[in-house]
C-alpha cells in the first residue's frame, strides 16, 4: 500500500475547497499545509495531497493514471461518488458492480483538473 498520494492542480484554491469536502466525506482531515499551497489530508495509515507542481510547470491529469480510495460499503462509495458531482467534478462511470463476478463495487469520476478517482468496496 503506497504510503502517500499527490495529484497535481492548477486552480488550487479551488482544489482545497473541492478536496476538503470531498476527504471530510469519508473522514480524512487535513494533515498540514502543502508548500505550493496545496494541502495533504490523511487517515492515520495513508497520506493524499492536491499540490502545484514541483517544477513550476502546469500540472496535467495523467492518462492512465488514478487513485482509489478503498471505502467500508457500497453506500459509502455512492455518497463519495455523489459528492464529486456535487462539487463539480465529473462521472467517469457510475457506482455499481465490477470485476469478475462483481465482487468488487465501484464508482469512477474526475476532479476540477481532470484527476481520475475511484471510490471502492471488496465483498
Amino acid at each position: 500500500m503506497p504510503a502517500y498520494v499527490t495529484l497535481g492542480s492548477n486552480q488550487i484554491e479551488n482544489a482545497r475547497a473541492f478536496y476538503d469536502e470531498l476527504m471530510a466525506e469519508i473522514g480524512w482531515q487535513p494533515l498540514f499545509e502543502h508548500g505550493s499551497g496545496g494541502r495533504v489530508y490523511g487517515d492515520g495509515n495513508t497520506m493524499f495531497g492536491i499540490v502545484g507542481p514541483f517544477n513550476q510547470q502546469p500540472a496535467t491529469a495523467g492518462n492512465g493514471t488514478m487513485i482509489g480510495f478503498a471505502l467500508g460499503s457500497a453506500e459509502a462509495v455512492n455518497r463519495f461518488h455523489a459528492k464529486i458531482l456535487e462539487l463539480g467534478g465529473s462521472d467517469e462511470g457510475a457506482p455499481g458492480p465490477r470485476g469478475p463476478e462483481g465482487q468488487t463495487y465501484m464508482a469512477y469520476a474526475r476532479d476540477l483538473d481532470g484527476n481520475k478517482i475511484c471510490a471502492l468496496c471488496f465483498g
